[in-house]
């Protein structure tokens, strides 16, 4: 809830939702369809996909998204369904304040891990080079979130 202070400054609260398996109906939908038996929590072979109140969530602290689909082919009820041509989820990182090298230390470790090489690095003058990244290179896997040495990086939707 926000607070009348926080309404005034323009600070909303705004609840987060969880970040579902990919190929997820919309969450209304999802959370209609999800019998939460399990399955895609057990399918994962990267172990990502954790129980949150029965219903299945990604935890990229655990490791990244392979889009092997086994999650999907586990589930009976439809709540996860691939569509060819439709990209499995619109998530982004988004690098945050944390990071070492807004605070001039040499990190690279996201740009080194990133499958796709979404993650490039801006040089700065009498400074270290910042990451950026790449949208349309950028899968949403996720496997530059757990490697961050700072905690740095989070994955939302676009």
């Amino acid at each position: 809830m926000t607070s009348r202070r926080q309404f005034l400054r323009g600070h909303f609260s705004r609840r987060q939702l969880p970040l579902r398996p990919p190929w997820a109906l919309a969450e209304e939908s999802f959370l209609l369809a999800c019998t939460r038996c399990g399955d895609c929590v057990r399918a994962c072979p990267q172990g990502i996909l954790v129980e949150d109140a029965g219903y299945p969530r990604v935890e990229f602290g655990k490791g990244e998204c392979t889009f092997c689909g086994d999650c999907v082919t586990s589930c009976k009820t439809g709540a996860l369904r691939k569509v060819e041509g439709q990209l499995p989820w619109r998530l982004q990182p988004v690098i945050g304040s944390t990071c070492l090298a807004t605070k001039g230390v040499v990190c690279r470790t996201c740009g080194d891990v990133c499958p796709v090489a979404a993650i490039r690095f801006r040089p700065q003058l009498g400074g270290s080079a910042l990451p950026e990244v790449e949208p349309s290179r950028c899968t949403g896997c996720g496997g530059c979130v757990a490697p961050c040495p700072a905690r740095a990086i989070e994955l939302r939707t676009v």
